[in-house]
């Protein structure tokens, strides 16, 4: 096991980078995305280039990530991970390190980070100082742009768009690296995933990012990643997608 997240993609890739390895349905709006672990990387890659060029952060900054469990809040979150940043999200801290930290991670309160990634529906409120660079996603199918973009925000997926498909990750120089792969490693077990498995993860059961993303990632399990599940359709899709887990 890596103690490493930004390695965590690429143990879990190594085998086979074709192979699906996050499947995002949205029941709501009967939205299918499937990515394998290339197409994965690859937006990873451009997401820390996006960090590095677009937002001038550097190893040790922080990111603030206010997004729903998501393919693309996967995509942000191991490319923060891959710039070397800390990251200040809801799932990703105890309360009393966040406590001791300052790092609310309700939209109120908290020192400004130099970049934040947000949902329109999980904007900051008003008496959060601004990041430096703000990143709106619309979360839509087929990755669609934001519409309306709040003043301050630039749009996730058109800017991301134009960054370089490689990156080589940083080392880690925050603690929280190590801690939350280990973290990680240890939810995974309790959860029961096995390694190589295929995990079906209610996100509504399980919004935390160790549960439906790191825990699969230290595992090398692939995942399918369900929002507002429907329960009428769990088992075909679990016998469709060849699922070994379902945590529903």
């Amino acid at each position: 096991m890596t103690n490493n997240l930004a390695g965590l993609l690429a143990v879990t890739i190594a085998a086979d980078p074709t192979r699906p390895l996050l499947t995002w349905y949205d029941d709501a709006i009967g939205d299918r995305t499937e990515l394998s672990g290339a197409t994965l990387a690859n937006w990873v890659a451009k997401t820390a280039n996006l960090i590095v060029d677009g937002a001038g952060a550097t190893a040790g900054d922080t990111a603030e990530v206010l997004l729903p469990p998501h393919w693309q809040t996967a995509a942000v979150l191991l490319g923060c991970w891959s710039a070397g940043l800390t990251v200040r999200a809801p799932g990703l801290a105890d309360d009393q390190d966040q406590a001791s930290a300052g790092n609310q991670v309700d939209g109120t309160a908290g020192p400004a980070a130099e970049v934040c990634f947000a949902a329109a529906h999980q904007l900051p409120g008003p008496d959060r100082p601004p990041a430096g660079e703000q990143y709106l996603l619309s979360l839509a199918p087929m990755a669609m742009p934001a519409r309306d973009l709040p003043p301050g925000w630039a749009d996730y997926v058109t800017e991301v768009r134009g960054h370089g498909d490689h990156f080589t990750p940083y080392p880690a120089v925050d603690p929280q690296d190590a801690q939350l792969a280990a973290r990680a490693a240890a939810r995974g077990a309790e959860l029961g995933i096995v390694a190589g498995s295929r995990v079906l993860i209610d996100a509504d059961r399980h919004p935390d990012p160790v549960d439906w993303l790191l825990a699969p990632l230290a595992a090398t399990a692939s995942v399918v990643l369900c929002r507002q599940l429907d329960q009428a359709s769990l088992h075909g899709r679990a016998a469709s997608e060849k699922v070994d887990l379902v945590l529903a």
